[in-house]
């Protein structure tokens, strides 16, 4: 196992890229979270709802073009591009094997012109989703080689409690979906460096790898949502603030990568 120091030092090369993370989280993962998710008996429950996540995120994505960004044949590539993975993950259809170079698409997603957004939520969703589903099929080689087997695994609260919070009405609607797609994204990529320096070598430099792309991710969420809504939205995005970080710092007795505080 790589030394603890060793790997406190790999997120301290990070910290620019995660001051504007902390800074945008309104509370920090509490430290009860972090006892309870390095204790070696939680690696399998911490690593199949890591591997959802990354699926459920690239879905997420998805949904986002098919709704609001493209035509009906770039609306059935995608839903090709995710059927091996949804396959694997809900019908236990396929192998890891059978994943293997699946996360670039083969065939064209084009924007619609009637939206002044499309092109570029297509451009950010769709390379968010190649890396969302390259993470899910590394997430299931770790799996893999520490012989922990594939299975369901219920949601956490977490998503769903944010979702709960959303207009009913457009593009308000989209805009808080994007909102809260960014605070996920962040959320994740501070979990990501508090729980790293806590893990073995191999899953620890894991981990840190996903810094960079988690933090983009969020950034793109947050500049597609100002964009659209073409005005300031910073209510908005303090109001999501607050109802997040009431979902991590509450007790919750639900151990999930997303979870609050452990009862």
């Amino acid at each position: 196992m790589r030394p603890f120091f060793l790997r406190s030092a790999m997120i301290e090369s990070y910290l620019d890229l995660l001051e504007p993370i902390n800074q945008f989280l309104h509370c920090p993962t509490p430290e009860d979270w972090v006892t309870e998710a390095k204790k070696p008996e939680n690696l399998k429950v911490l690593l199949l709802d890591h591997l959802h996540c990354e699926l459920k995120a690239g879905q997420s994505a998805m949904f986002l073009i098919r709704k609001y960004a493209v035509d009906k044949d770039s609306a059935q590539n995608l839903l090709e591009w995710f059927k091996p993975y949804e396959d694997f993950a809900y019908r236990r259809i396929g192998t890891i094997e059978s994943l293997k170079d699946k996360s670039q698409i083969s065939k064209s997603i084009i924007a619609k012109t009637a939206t002044h957004y499309g092109q570029d939520l297509v451009d950010k969703m769709v390379r968010l989703i190649k890396e969302e589903l390259h993470h899910f099929y590394q997430v299931l080689e770790i799996m893999q080689q520490k012989g922990i087997a594939y299975e369901p695994i219920t949601a956490s609260r977490y998503a769903k409690g944010l979702m709960s919070k959303m207009a009913t009405h457009e593009p308000q609607t989209l805009i808080d979906k994007l909102i809260i797609g960014a605070y996920i994204e962040a959320r994740s990529c501070e979990r990501f460096a508090k729980l790293a320096p806590h893990l073995e070598g191999d899953i620890a430099k894991f981990y840190v790898s996903l810094l960079r792309s988690e933090a983009r991710h969020y950034q793109d969420y947050l500049s597609l949502a100002t964009e659209i809504a073409g005005k300031d939205i910073s209510d908005r995005i303090n109001y999501f603030g607050e109802a997040e970080a009431a979902l991590i710092a509450s007790e919750d007795s639900d151990f999930k990568f997303h979870s609050g505080s452990p009862v």
